[in-house]
């Protein structure tokens, strides 16, 4: 019969300290695995947003340099554009100039060569003047037909 005593001693021992383990130990340590859990799970969802952020962040940086890389593109673009019309530019310039000294050294030539030709006449008529004043030596006076003279040289 002393095992039936033993045996319902340890019995209510058992009970009370599961009773007591339900009642003092328990909720602490479910408490702790739900605050736990709930730790994991905030966790979990922040890498979750971390990541979207990321994907965002990224599509945004890629939107960024493709930006950069067109507006860049667009910059080349409008230099090659503005130097290609600052070399046309030139070249008309370098035309004009040309032109201008063209026309500056032609204009000198024409002077050249009228005085070069009024030059000719002077000479000529001195050597009109000359021959004829040879032959004609005893009938014409030089200071008598002055006027006779620069008007043949005009002639001339």
């Amino acid at each position: 019969m002393y095992l039936n005593a033993t045996f319902i001693a340890q019995m209510v021992v058992f009970f009370i300290l599961g009773w007591f383990t339900m009642k003092f130990v328990w909720p602490p340590l479910m408490k702790a695995l739900d605050d736990r859990a709930k730790k994991i799970a905030d966790g979990l969802e922040a890498a979750e947003q971390g990541k979207q952020a990321l994907d965002a962040s990224s599509r945004q940086a890629a939107d960024e340099v493709d930006k950069a890389r067109n507006r860049a593109a667009e910059i080349i673009s409008q230099a090659e554009k503005r130097s290609v019309q600052m070399i046309e530019e030139a070249k008309g310039a370098a035309r004009e100039e040309g032109n201008r000294e063209k026309a500056a050294a032609k204009a000198e030539i024409d002077q050249e060569a009228g005085r070069a030709r009024e030059a000719l006449r002077d000479q000529v008529a001195a050597l009109v003047v000359a021959g004829a004043e040879k032959i004609l030596r005893r009938e014409i006076n030089a200071q008598a037909h002055t006027e006779l003279l620069s008007q043949l040289k005009k002639e001339i």
